[in-house]
């Protein structure tokens, strides 16, 4: 079975190795019609502290790492400096 794949946003980079993603999504509600959004944050295993906030991040599903740590960063776009 393939790994899931999510895009986000890196929220918080202050952790050694680790960071957080915000990852939006959008639906239209079932009953009111209107698009409504939603976002989710996932840890995310850094191995090289080379992201930061603002950058947009591919995660990827991986092995447990550590208690909250269960995505690993598998390529992005830095655009914080």
């Amino acid at each position: 079975m393939p790994k899931r794949t999510l895009q986000g946003t890196v929220v918080n980079d202050k952790q050694d190795k680790t960071i957080v993603v915000r990852v939006d999504r959008r639906f239209t509600h079932p009953m009111m019609k209107k698009t409504v959004r939603r976002s989710k944050k996932y840890h995310a295993h850094d191995e090289n502290n080379e992201y930061a906030i603002g950058d947009v991040v591919w995660i990827e599903e991986h092995r447990p790492i550590s208690r909250l740590k269960r995505w690993a960063v598998t390529e992005g776009i830095k655009k914080a400096k």
